[in-house]
């Protein structure tokens, strides 16, 4: 009986550790050039929003991943703080009222390692599982 406990905590642990690996997998980072210092969530919200367009004398162009993707409620839930829907009306204001245009949407993480890594001043977001080597992180939430 003593055994059987003894494996079902362990497998109980095992799947813990697993739940906690996947998570962290399906965490969002946000990544730049090279050029990009590290940055902050609120620096990353005014960014995002187009209340910041630069960090220091840097010009930032920020890109999306596609509506809908894991990536994008990732970064709405835990970096925006704001349902995507609201997100994308905010910008349908902002729009309309001459206050600039929302960030382009790219259909793939590795369109947006692409355009970060071409892009002096770009910055964009992938799920930790879709880093690769040499990525400049520069916002783990």
């Amino acid at each position: 009986m003593m055994n059987l406990v003894k494996h079902l905590l362990l497998a109980l642990v095992a799947l813990l550790a697993l739940a906690v690996h996947a998570q962290d997998r399906d965490a969002v980072v946000l990544i730049g050039h090279p050029s990009v210092p590290r940055i902050d969530a609120t620096t990353a919200q005014r960014l995002y929003t187009g209340r910041a367009v630069e960090i220091g004398s840097l010009a930032i162009v920020v890109v999306n991943a596609a509506p809908g993707s894991r990536a994008r409620e990732r970064f709405m839930a835990g970096v925006m703080q704001m349902e995507d829907d609201r997100y994308v009306a905010y910008w349908t204001v902002r729009k309309h009222v001459g206050k600039g245009t929302p960030p382009r949407e790219l259909k793939t993480a590795a369109e947006v390692i692409e355009f970060v890594q071409a892009t002096p001043g770009g910055v964009g977001y992938v799920l930790a599982s879709e880093l690769k080597p040499g990525l400049n992180v520069v916002l783990r939430p």
